[in-house]
């Protein structure tokens, strides 16, 4: 029976070049190293794979913090000594102290299952690198209980990276790589009416025409998404805004409608306002 493929979900639309290079991953048995702006559905890309293709999830999300061994297990020391202080019988079986980690997880699970590696770039310079034997060999070792762990199927990894630090070249070596771009407004239409099915076409086409202006002002600090777009529709619409008032009328441009959805720091802000009072007046000028 062949092995099914990966071509998105009624809730998440995935473009052909995402659904190749996630098939390809598969076919080669490698990682998937996911890159793109915030907001453009990295994470959200394992949790479809994993349902598209009806295998069980398993998510590791890396902070600042985090350690390599984490994935794979630790050794609960500090429970053992309290336990030994009450006299408790546990103690005399150290894998009662021993906690899985998401690679264990997903190591044992009974069927092929997508492991999620998210934000791998959060951690120090040397994480990738220290869970590479491990991904290569599907394999590590419990030093407390001398035992072998292997993968009883080697899982679907989903790596994804904001691009915060440069990741080692031996780690890049090992992993399939993809960078997903921002939707154009094709693509974008299509997202938006996953979400919005019975969104009106004027307003869906103001919102966007609207939304790509506030993303090509030049020298924004943090470009809108596309959750934040979801979020600021869902707005429009609770507040019943209609189309006409997302036209910039008499100018080029003109700041939006409950534009706290779309910026998020007051130096966009005032960066848009500061165009939109020197574009009225350039206007002004001309007449």
């Amino acid at each position: 029976m062949a092995e099914s493929k990966f071509s998105g979900t009624s809730t998440y639309v995935a473009t052909d070049d995402l659904m190749t290079a996630v098939n390809a991953a598969v076919t080669l048995e490698r990682p998937i190293l996911i890159k793109g702006e915030p907001g453009t559905g990295k994470t959200q890309l394992a949790i479809e794979v994993a349902s598209s293709l009806g295998k069980p999830l398993f998510e590791w999300h890396i902070k600042s913090t985090t350690k390599a061994q984490q994935g794979l297990y630790e050794y609960d020391a500090v429970a053992r000594l309290r336990d030994s202080q009450l006299g408790d019988d546990r103690v005399h079986d150290i894998s009662n102290y021993i906690v899985r980690g998401k690679v264990w997880e997903a190591f044992e699970s009974d069927e092929q299952p997508v492991l999620l590696i998210d934000e791998v770039d959060k951690a120090d310079i040397e994480f990738p690198n220290d869970l590479l034997r491990e991904l290569d060999r599907m394999e590590f070792y419990v030093y407390e209980t001398k035992r072998l762990i292997k993968a009883v199927h080697r899982p679907i990894i989903v790596i994804t990276s904001n691009n915060e630090k440069e990741l080692p070249d031996a780690f890049l070596r090992r992993c399939f790589f993809h960078y997903i771009k921002f939707p154009d407004k094709n693509t974008m239409q299509k997202i938006v009416d996953v979400h919005f099915p019975k969104l009106k076409k004027s307003l869906l086409s103001e919102a966007l025409n609207a939304f790509y202006k506030v993303r090509d002002v030049p020298g924004l600090k943090k470009k809108p998404s596309t959750s934040e777009l979801l979020d600021w529709i869902k707005l429009l619409l609770a507040e019943d805004i209609p189309p006409e008032a997302l036209r910039a009328e008499g100018s080029r441009k003109a700041i939006p409608p409950l534009y706290g959805a779309l910026l998020k720091n007051e130096q966009d802000v005032h960066l848009f306002e500061q165009l939109v009072f020197l574009d009225r007046r350039a206007g002004s000028n001309q007449r």
